[in-house]
C-alpha cells in the first residue's frame, strides 16, 4: 500500500513539474478570460455565448490548460467547420466519455481516420435520403398515434412524444412493429445512458483524466462510470442477441433494418458483434433521445407564441382542410417550415454542440487556430448572431426564414441543428421528418395553449427551462390541446389518409 501511495506521490509531483515547464504560449490564440477563469457547469453554452460580447464571435477558454476555441457566428462557423471541414472533422481525445464510457466504439467520438469512416459508411445507407423517404408510412402512422393519445391524455404530451420518437428508432434499428412505450425499461435504460453521456461531455468535466490518462489507474477512480459503461454495452449486446435469436427462429419476424443490414454486411465494413451492438444501440440512444426534444420544443413554441401558431394552422387549412397532413402535403407548407426550422435556431436540441478538433493550423481575421487544438461551435450563440439572423435573436419569430415577400420558405438560410461538416449528424434527415410530421399533425388537430389554472389564467411557461446535459430537453411543462377538427378521433380513422 506504501508502495503505491509513494507510486502515485511521484506521479503526481513529476506531472505537476511536467506541466509547469511546459505551459504553452499560445500567442495567437482568438481573446478569451484568460487560464484562471473557470468554466461555469450550469449551462456552459450560454456562458459561452456571453463572452461574444467582450470577446467577438471566436473566443479562447481553458479548461486544465487546455484551450477550446468556441465559435458563436455564423461567419466564423462556416469558416472553420465547413470551408475548412478538412482540417476540423477530428475529435479530442476524450478517456472517460469515449475510451471508457463507449469502450472507444460510440461514432460521436471516434477520431477522424479509417475507423471512423469505415463506420459512417455503415451508417450512410440506412440514414441516406433514400432511406429516410421509405421510412414516412411508419413516421405518419406513429405520429398519428400521438394525435390519439393527445385526444386521449393531454396531460401526457411528453411521454407521447418520447414514445414515438422510441417506437421510430426501435423500429428503424431492429425491426420491431410492435410501438415501443416510453416506460419499457429498456427505453428508460437507454434515456438514461442519453444522460451518462450529457454529463461526461459537458465542458470541463472530467478534464483533469481526459487530460491525464495516467489517473485512470489509480485504484478506485471512475467507478461508477465503469459501471455505466457495463451496463450500456450489457444492453446493447442483448438488443442485438435478441434479433439474432429471432432471426434464427423465424426471420420474417424481423422487418428489414439496420441490424439486419449490418449482420450482412459484417465483413466488408469489419464489424464486430460489438461494433454492430454500438452502432445500433447510439442510433436508438441519439435517435430517440434528440428527436422527442425538438418535437417537445415545438410544443413549447406554440403554446407561447399563438399569433404564429394560427399562422400556420391557417396554411395547414388551406392545404389540407378537414383530412390529417401527410408528408404529400407539406411540401408548399412554407410557414410550418419556418415555424420548424425556428425551434432549431431559437431552442436548439445540442445547444453546445460537440468539440472537433483541429489538424492543422487554421488563420481566421489576424488569430490562428493550432493543430491539434479543441474547437467548438457552439449552437447557442451561433443562433444568436446578430449579423446573420437580426437584432431581435432572443424573439421566436419564424418570418426570418421566409423570403422577402412573405411567401416562401427561405432555404438558403441556415441553421446548424444537426453539426457541421463531416461531422454533421449522419440522421438529419429522419430526424427533419419526424418534426415535421408530428408538428403537422399536431397543430393541424389542436390549438395548444399553456394550461390554465383554477381561475382561468394561463400559467406562464419558462422556456429556458432545459436540461443541463449535451443534448437538453424542456423541463416539465403544461400545455392543454383543444381539438380544432370536429369528431377529430373518427377523421384520424385507423390509419395515414393519402390526398389526391
Amino acid at each position: 500500500m506504501l508502495v503505491l501511495v509513494a507510486a502515485a506521490a511521484v506521479a503526481l509531483v513529476l506531472w505537476i513539474r511536467s506541466r509547469v515547464l511546459r505551459l504553452p504560449t499560445h500567442a495567437n490564440l482568438p481573446p478569451g478570460p484568460g487560464r484562471a477563469t473557470p468554466i461555469p457547469t450550469q449551462y456552459p453554452w450560454r456562458y459561452f455565448h456571453s463572452l461574444s460580447r467582450t470577446y467577438g464571435p471566436v473566443v479562447t477558454v481553458w479548461s486544465n490548460n487546455q484551450p477550446t476555441v468556441i465559435v458563436n457566428g455564423v461567419d466564423a462557423a462556416l469558416f472553420f467547420l465547413e470551408k475548412h471541414a478538412r482540417d476540423s472533422a477530428d475529435r479530442p481525445a476524450n478517456l472517460v466519455a469515449d475510451t471508457i464510457f463507449s469502450h472507444g466504439k460510440r461514432t460521436l467520438l471516434v477520431g477522424h481516420n479509417e475507423r471512423w469512416r469505415r463506420l459512417r459508411r455503415a451508417l450512410h445507407h440506412p440514414l441516406q435520403p433514400a432511406s429516410a423517404r421509405d421510412l414516412r408510412d411508419m413516421q405518419e402512422r406513429l405520429a398519428t398515434g400521438v394525435v390519439r393519445d393527445l385526444l386521449r391524455s393531454p396531460a401526457h404530451f411528453q411521454d407521447h412524444i418520447q414514445t414515438y420518437a422510441a417506437s421510430l428508432v426501435v423500429y428503424m434499428a431492429y425491426g420491431r412493429r410492435t410501438p415501443a412505450r416510453y416506460s419499457d425499461p429498456d427505453i428508460r435504460k437507454v434515456v438514461e445512458g442519453g444522460k451518462h453521456l450529457g454529463i461526461l461531455l459537458r465542458p470541463g468535466n472530467y478534464a483533469l483524466f481526459n487530460a491525464n490518462a495516467w489517473l485512470r489507474h489509480v485504484p478506485g477512480t471512475l467507478r461508477t462510470v465503469h459501471r455505466w459503461a457495463a451496463d450500456e454495452l450489457a444492453l446493447y449486446r442483448s438488443q442485438l442477441d435478441d434479433v439474432q435469436r429471432l432471426l434464427s427462429v423465424d426471420p420474417s419476424s424481423v422487418a428489414p433494418c439496420f441490424a439486419t443490414y449490418l449482420l450482412e454486411n459484417k465483413a466488408k465494413f469489419e464489424l464486430e458483434d460489438d461494433d454492430i451492438a454500438y452502432l445500433l444501440g447510439s442510433v436508438f440512444g441519439a435517435g430517440s433521445d434528440t428527436s422527442s426534444s425538438a418535437i417537445s420544443i415545438v410544443v413549447m413554441a406554440a403554446a407561447t407564441h399563438v399569433a404564429e401558431q394560427k399562422a400556420v394552422q391557417a396554411e395547414l387549412d388551406r392545404l389540407c382542410g378537414a383530412t390529417p397532413p401527410t408528408f404529400n402535403d407539406l411540401q408548399d407548407a412554407h410557414r410550418l417550415h419556418a415555424f420548424i426550422a425556428e425551434t432549431f435556431r431559437w431552442r436548439p436540441v445540442s445547444s453546445g454542440g460537440f468539440a472537433h478538433k483541429t489538424t492543422a493550423d487554421v488563420q481566421y481575421n489576424g488569430v490562428t487556430v493550432p493543430a491539434g487544438t479543441s474547437i467548438m461551435g457552439n449552437h447557442w450563440g451561433i443562433h444568436r448572431d446578430t449579423a446573420y439572423y437580426g437584432a431581435d435573436v432572443e424573439a421566436f419569430r419564424p418570418g426570418r426564414w421566409m423570403t422577402d415577400d412573405g411567401e416562401e420558405f427561405n432555404d438558403k438560410m441556415k441553421h446548424f441543428q444537426f453539426g457541421f461538416g463531416r461531422r454533421v449528424c449522419p440522421g438529419q434527415h429522419v430526424a427533419n421528418n419526424s418534426v415535421l410530421i408530428n408538428a403537422a399533425l399536431m397543430l393541424w388537430a389542436f390549438d395548444v395553449r399553456p394550461e390554465a389554472d383554477e381561475s382561468g389564467n394561463e400559467v406562464d411557461i419558462d422556456t429556458l427551462a432545459f436540461t443541463n446535459t449535451a443534448n437538453s430537453h424542456p423541463l416539465p411543462f403544461k400545455a392543454s390541446f383543444t381539438p380544432r377538427v370536429e369528431n377529430l378521433e373518427a377523421v384520424l380513422g385507423d390509419g395515414v389518409h393519402e390526398h389526391a
